[in-house]
């Protein structure tokens, strides 16, 4: 049985008509820039998060940028963050001039330490910058204490957790800004790049409106050096079909890593642990497995995808060289770069699909039965 690693089309079935319906309005209306669709899913996004402003952008990388902006950081500012994680966490840092200040991970979670924060923070420190990696969001109380004792402004890097909840917080709604992704493969996924700034604050909320169409208050009246970040009425408008489905793909994925998780208790590979608190939204089913590219490739050999992310940790980029980390300083994040293992996780899995995929890494380890 072959595995995709991720099955778009098969989810497009499932709303075809509704996406169409909502994309022939908007060629009807010619509406395709910052209109109605974007004003509302900036509203729904909000009030998904509990957060009181949304602002619809390009991409999630612009909105990590965009937040960065309204928040201030700039040259000579530290911003502490993960080393393991997707590359624009760390190149937004690097894009606004600011210097990023890593700590590891935890290695059961795979997110951030908030423990190791005021051990690197300096009197530069800007803002923490947090990622709710694969979907399991961050300890939303100890995130928020590190920032007013470090006098930092919160970012949540929330890119892969869109509806995710851990001790009564939402992904997005912990911090002072929260920037989200609506790249195809993600939860809630367009029909392109696109992204969202939810922000506390109205005068940030303002900034980010204002830096998103080149730092303009009004048409041609520019009052900052902003970027082209707006996002389109075509994705908004698939996002909104989407969002409706969101709540309901999000259990299903729940449902598919608890029957990874038992499958796998006879391999000897080690399953997310989710704390007790939080719902996990499994953007990612990610794995430690022993003798992790062979296991890659013996799966991709069955038919079945698996991928891994990420294969080097940020600190060891060689874009990042400058910044004189070195090898065996975040010792759990190098260690995650070479035995995680991200396998087949989407709404439209099959049963039988997810027992295929366990039972080949269990015949990997063990033999065939």
């Amino acid at each position: 049985m072959n595995v995709p690693i991720m099955n778009l089309p098969a989810q497009f079935q499932t709303i075809r008509e509704d996406v169409m319906a909502a994309v022939t309005e908007v060629f009807e209306t010619q509406y395709f820039v910052l209109g109605p669709r974007v004003k509302k899913l900036e509203e729904k996004m909000a009030e998904l998060a509990g957060m009181p402003f949304g602002i619809g952008t390009s991409s999630g990388t612009d909105s990590l940028i965009l937040a960065l902006m309204a928040a201030g950081v700039t040259k000579d500012d530290e911003v502490i963050t993960t080393p393991y994680s997707f590359f624009a966490t760390v190149s937004a840092i690097v894009r606004v001039g600011a210097k990023p200040v890593f700590v590891d991970v935890d290695a059961e979670t795979y997110n951030a330490r908030v423990d190791l924060v005021e051990s690197v923070a300096t009197s530069r420190t800007r803002a923490l910058l947090p990622v709710h990696l694969f979907g399991l969001v961050c300890e939303p109380e100890a995130w928020r204490k590190a920032a007013a004792k470090t006098g930092a402004l919160l970012i949540e890097d929330a890119c892969q957790a869109v509806g995710a909840r851990r001790a009564g917080f939402t992904a997005g709604g912990i911090g002072d800004f929260s920037c989200f992704s609506f790249y195809p493969t993600k939860n809630l996924g367009g029909a392109g790049d696109g992204g969202m700034v939810l922000a506390r604050d109205a005068q940030h909320a303002a900034l980010v409106r204002m830096d998103r169409v080149h730092g303009g208050r009004d048409r041609y009246y520019h009052d900052r050096v902003g970027i082209c970040a707006r996002l389109d009425e075509l994705q908004a408008a698939v996002l909104l079909v989407k969002l409706a489905h969101l709540a309901e793909w999000n259990e299903r994925r729940r449902t598919w890593a608890r029957l990874y998780d038992e499958r796998l208790s006879r391999a000897p590979v080690t399953v997310p642990r989710v704390p007790d608190d939080a719902d996990h939204t499994y953007h990612q089913y990610v794995i430690r497995a022993p003798r992790r590219d062979e296991l890659r490739d013996f799966l991709r050999g069955r038919g079945i995808a698996c991928d891994v992310y990420y294969p080097v940790p940020l600190h060891l980029q060689n874009c990042f060289g400058y910044l004189g980390y070195r090898r065996g300083q975040f010792p759990e994040a190098e260690r995650l770069a070479e035995d995680s293992l991200a396998l087949p996780m989407y709404a439209e899995l099959t049963e039988p699909q997810v027992e295929t995929v366990a039972a080949a890494i269990v015949e990997f380890y063990h033999g065939a039965s």
